[in-house]
Parts: structure tokens; sequence; C-alpha cells
């Protein structure tokens, strides 16, 4: 972007089996300074289709963005699903690395094609949200193009903004964690349009692949787990989790929620039938699952898509809002606006504890997000920067972050394992890094007692080592619960992997690059100036008894530090 020119480059040897999260990091660390500033011109921003992407394989679809983050400071991978990646695949696109940036004030949209790169300085769309970005491109070019896009947040470089994906229906999809927009928005690169192509994905050994692929779907499809997602989504959790004592409520200060019943997983269900939205859809072709969802409002028009659980239950329960269509509202607008609805809501959570609203005023919450946010005021930047902003602006002590990114979903005094993950991952607080819901709550992979010491940091290393090798695939998370319980799963995605290439890759080659990632991010981190003392999570946790189980975290750090002894 510094000098407006775009080249195509052979993919160097040492990066031709990677892909996904996996080139993402290795590129980063290759090529960014770990000490450098996140929106600065030494940064770069990495798109990396996985390694099965643009294949027919089941829940193939997701993107991988990469780059030092803005507001962890550490190195940071966010994947989403959409069209882009299966469409970069196609075009022979192993990676697309946006590096400097331009001199002025102008701003750039990137049109790809087969034969690369062209940068057109763009007007139109700046400083509009996403939906309309959505409907200006469609009509310049196509709906068939792919796009990837930042809304006002990224422009102004607030820490939470996001990148969002176009779906097959034109709605939007999220890389949503690390304030990846901001990169973007730094880069002064608005949007990247990509144009559809009938090329194919080249298939070393397509019966091998066909066959692997058949074992493989099935084993998806037949899993109990992905059953209840298809059908309630993501958000089946809440009840779950509120049962388990788990659910974070009002500001991390209780595990339950009262109004749990009324933003549920079933009861959106069943709003979203009586108002004819869809309670199944596919966030990219192929996938199996299908725990995006049509959300519609009262008058059956679209509100929004891919709607969430930890999104609903930041919007919810951690803000004690329980309306589905207020926090509907609250997510249609976060899409627009560009921003990532777990740090945004949290930052909301840690607002209504400095006194900026009360708990459950899911109106003002709105209002918020359309009148200072999207505004770009001051309150709207210190809400656009996060959680840790808030409480810093603020005055408040009960912060729940790691690494300056917000804890989402599941309250770690409840849930060892997931508190172990938010603690020593490589990203700041993540659930996707190592879920390990699975094993503690849902009992898949077998069961560890989420109140106990006793498993957990082994679990939650076999789950980060996995997940880091899934990423790198182009697979959908959601795999994972199918591989943890078919014996039938793994070896075909291996298989798979194999049939594409030509190769023999083991389960223990798998393994082995799941393990590489993680140290290959702990490296960049570490060069940052990031130690084992920032493995921690936040004090309150140490000292205030969670309800139902009255617990708190107390599993001692040098237990937490025996994480990366591998």
């Amino acid at each position: 972007m510094s000098t407006l020119t775009a080249t195509v480059e052979p993919v160097p040897e040492n990066w031709l089996g990677l892909g996904g999260r996996g080139l993402t990091s290795t590129i980063v660390a290759e090529e960014v300074e770990p000490t450098c500033h996140p929106l600065g011109g030494k940064n770069k921003l990495i798109i990396a289709p996985g390694l099965l992407s643009g294949t027919v394989a089941a829940n193939s679809g997701r993107l991988s963005i990469g780059a030092k983050s803005p507001l962890t400071g550490t190195i940071k991978e966010a994947n989403a699903g959409g069209t882009a990646a299966q469409m970069l695949a196609r075009l022979g696109c192993k990676a697309l690395i946006i590096e400097g940036m331009p001199e002025g004030d102008a701003w750039y949209t990137l049109y790809m094609d087969k034969h690369g790169i062209t940068i057109a300085e763009e007007k139109e769309l700046v400083g509009k949200g996403n939906f309309a970005v959505v409907a200006t491109v469609e009509a310049r070019t196509s709906a068939k193009h792919g796009l990837i896009t930042i809304g006002p947040a990224g422009e102004m470089k607030m820490l939470a903004a996001n990148i969002s994906i176009k779906d097959p229906d034109s709605h939007l999809r999220s890389n949503g964690r690390g304030g990846l927009g901001a990169v973007m928005g730094s880069k002064r690169v608005k949007c990247i349009v990509i144009s559809p192509t009938d090329d194919k994905v080249e298939i070393a050994n397509p019966e091998k692949f066909r066959e692997a692929n058949r074992a493989f779907t099935k084993a998806l499809v037949d899993n109990p787990i992905s059953q209840a997602l298809g059908t309630y989504g993501t958000n089946v959790l809440v009840n779950i989790i509120n049962e388990a004592g788990g659910l974070p409520t009002r500001n991390f200060t209780a595990g339950q929620f009262d109004g749990h019943e009324e933003i549920s997983g079933e009861t959106m269900h069943d709003m979203i039938v009586e108002r004819e939205g869809k309670p199944k859809h596919n966030c990219h072709k192929g996938c199996v699952i299908q725990c995006s969802q049509i959300f519609n409002d009262e008058k059956k028009n679209y509100k929004t898509s891919g709607f969430e659980y930890e999104s609903i239950w930041a919007m919810g329960a951690d803000c004690c809002v329980d309306n589905l269509d207020c926090i509907a509202e609250a997510d249609h607008l976060m899409d627009d606006i560009g921003i990532d609805s777990i740090e945004t809501s949290v930052a909301m959570g840690v607002a209504m504890e400095g006194g900026l609203l009360e708990f459950g005023d899911g109106e003002g919450i709105c209002r918020l997000l359309r009148e200072e946010v999207a505004q770009g005021t001051p309150l709207g930047r210190i809400i656009g920067c996060g959680a840790a902003s808030v409480g810093r602006a603020f005055g408040v002590t009960r912060v729940p972050v790691v690494k300056n990114q917000a804890i989402p979903a599941y309250d770690p005094r409840a849930i060892k394992g997931i508190g172990i993950t938010y603690a020593t991952s490589t990203q700041g607080a993540d659930h996707t890094m190592g879920y390990t819901i699975a094993t503690n709550i849902l009992g898949v992979g077998g069961s560890v007692d989420p109140l106990s010491h006793e498993g957990q940091v082994e679990l939650s290393r076999n789950l980060q080592i996995a997940t880091a090798a899934i990423d790198s695939t182009g697979m959908c998370l959601f795999i994972a619960f199918a591989a943890l319980d078919d014996e039938n799963c793994l070896p075909a995605l291996i298989d798979m992997i194999n049939a594409r290439f030509g190769i023999n890759l083991t389960a223990d080659d798998v393994t082995n690059l799941g393990i590489n990632i993680l140290k290959t991010e702990r490296a960049f981190n570490e060069a940052a100036g990031f130690t084992s003392k920032h493995d921690r999570l936040p004090e309150f946790f140490y000292e205030e008894p969670l309800a139902p189980h009255n617990v708190v975290w107390d599993i001692p750090d040098e237990e937490l530090d025996t994480f990366w002894n591998f």
C-alpha cells in the first residue's frame, strides 16, 4: 500500500504445507517485527484460505486472517465463514499479504481475479456501514463476487473493529476478535472484491478424496451435537451453561441469569419459525451442520444472521437484557458498524458497572451503538476500543479480560478448563482457541469435572493443539465434536488432505502441525515482551466467589505455567 502496487509471488517452499492459521501465523512471525506498533507501517495483514479450501469437502469454507493485534499486542488469527476462502483458493491464491501504508487521506478497494490484484481509489464507500458496502459492491459487480470489508469502526481504527466476509446470501460473517479491522483500516483498505471463477482446485487423487469426504460428512451429520447445533444454533448453550452455573451474569458477578429462558436457543428457534425466518442456514457452501440462522423482526423483515450464543450471552446475561429482539437489534448494529460483538458487549457490561447505563437497559445499549460508537464520538471510541478501555475510563476494577481481550461466555471459576485456555492462549481470552466446554460440560471426548483441578491443563493443551491444526485446514471448528467422538472422523479428514495433495500425513503429523503453530505464536509473543506472568486471569476471579457453586479461580500459577511443558 506504500507504493500502491501488487505483485504475485511463488509460495516459498517452507510455506507449501501450510494453510489457514498455520500460514497466517508463520508469515506474521517471519515478516512482522514483534515490537512494532500494530497500526503502523511495519504490521502486515495476512489473509489465507485453508488446506482444503475450494474443494467440496464438507464444512471447509473458513477463512483465516492474521496480524499483530492492536487489542492484545500479541500475534492474532481470526477466522470466519462466507464465500471468500473458497473463492481465493479457486483463484489459486495461497495467501494475500497487505503491507505498508499509503500517503495521504485516500482510501482504496482491492479487486482480485485470477491475474492478480488491482488497486483502485475508493470514494463512494468511505464512512459507509457494511450493509451499504455489500449492496453497492454487488451493484458494481454481481452478487456472485466475494467481499471482505470493514465498517466505520475499522476506518476509525477502533481496537474492537472486525473484518466482515460476505456469505452466500449476501449476509455478513465476522473475523471478529483482536481488532483486525483496525489493521485493515490502518492500510486504508476499505474492502476487497473477489471475482468468481469456474476454475477448480486440483485434487491429486479424486476417487480417494470423494470416498474420504463421504465418511467425513457422515460423521458430522450423525453427531448428536451437530444435530442440536443445526436445530437451535450455537445458542442452544444458554440453558446448558446456565444450568452448569457458568453463565457469566451482570458483569461476571453470578453464574446464572434469571432471564435465561427468554434468550435461549429454544426460544429463539420458536421465534424464527413463527416469523418465517430460517432456523437452519449455512454460512458457507458445503456446510452440513448449518448452525447459522436467519432471524427476522416482528414484522418478518430480516434483522440478523449467524445469531451466536456468545453474542447473545454478552448482550443478554452479562448486561442483564432478556429481550431477544433488543439483542438482535444490537447485533445488527454491530454488524453494520463492523465491530466485535463479544468485545463490545462485554464493554457495555463494564460500562453498566461504571454507571453509564443501568443493567438491563437494552435500549440504552442500542442508543450508544448508534449515537456514540457508529459516530466515533469520544465516548464511542472508548467503548469501541473494548472492555479494558471502558474499565480504565470509568475506574472499574471488575474487568473480565486477559491480555486486554474480553473473556467470552463461560465463567472460568465454574468451568476450570476454559480458564486454562483463557489464561494461556497465545491470542488473549478466546474460547475458540481450546474449547474445553466440549469435555467439561458436554461430555464430548470423555468427561473432566469442570469444578476440579484434575486434568484441566492437559485438556486445554490437547484442544489448543488440535484447534491450531483444524484452523489450518479451512475447516469449521465444530468438526471437533465428531472428531472427538467418532473414530472415523479424524482419519477421514487426514485422508482428504492426503488425497488433495498426494501426500501421506499421519495423525502424528497433524498433532505436530498444531504444536508447531502454538510454538511459533508463543515465540512471537515472547519477542514482543510477553511472559508467563501475562498468562493470568484478572484478580477478581481469585477473590470473588461465583454463585451458585460459590467457587473462585483457584488453580495455582505454578500449575498454569506447566501448560507449555511440551
